[in-house]
């Protein structure tokens, strides 16, 4: 769930991003699992599932670090985060993400999605020079 002010909109990396509603200043806590909001949905529907399911999984979830049997889907904006090589955001822990620097209000926030999800560049094919949106597919 992130624990920011943020908004959806146009991004130049890819399609839609998320935003930073507020300045955010280096080290501050800006997500945090809570299963309230991070739903954690069996692996199986990704393959078993309806395809309106299928494909919205594919599409705007990840796996789950610490348990592989599942993905996880946000349900607020951070669905929206693009993927970066150079990212403002520090996601190395499972379950919680930080500022890597300063962001300014109306910056759009960006991960590196291998911290989180190691395979992410084999299973995109990505160099990591690129900057892309992983949940692009």
């Amino acid at each position: 769930m992130l624990l920011i002010k943020t908004f959806v909109a146009a991004s130049a990396i890819e399609g839609v991003g998320v935003f930073a509603g507020e300045a955010i200043k280096k080290g501050h806590l800006i997500w945090k699992l809570d299963h309230r909001f991070d739903l954690l949905i069996p692996r199986s529907v990704l393959e078993d599932g309806e395809m309106a399911y299928r494909e919205l999984l594919m599409r705007y979830s990840y796996p789950h670090a610490p348990d592989p049997r599942y993905v996880v889907y946000e349900s607020d904006n951070g669905r929206f985060m693009n993927h970066s090589f150079d990212p403002n955001t520090d996601f190395t822990g499972p379950d919680q993400g930080y500022a890597r620097r300063d962001i300014a209000e109306g910056e759009e926030l960006t991960g590196d999605y291998s911290e989180f999800w190691p395979e992410f560049t084999a299973v995109h094919h990505v160099a990591p020079t690129a900057h892309m949106n992983g949940h692009a597919h």
